[in-house]
């Protein structure tokens, strides 16, 4: 039973799904979702190592300025 209530705690803090949303969902479509989930996790770790390998200078260097602004070239 305790894996139930990981599979609920995981739809919850990473999906924002209610408990009711989670206990309400068929098994079979409860484990897709978890299964895609895990899926997407592995996808934005390897882009952010791929993105850190790729990345010049130091993390200190780097100035993260947002979505689609780009720091000037010097």
């Amino acid at each position: 039973m305790e894996n139930v209530y990981e599979q609920f705690f995981i739809l919850k803090y990473h999906g924002g799904w209610s408990f009711t949303e989670a206990y309400s969902l068929p098994i079979k479509l409860r484990e897709w979702f978890l299964k895609r989930l895990v899926d997407q996790k592995k996808q934005e770790h390897e882009a952010a190592e791929e993105a850190s390998k790729g990345s010049k200078g130091s993390k200190s260097e780097r100035t993260v300025l947002g979505p689609g602004v780009n720091p000037p070239k010097l």
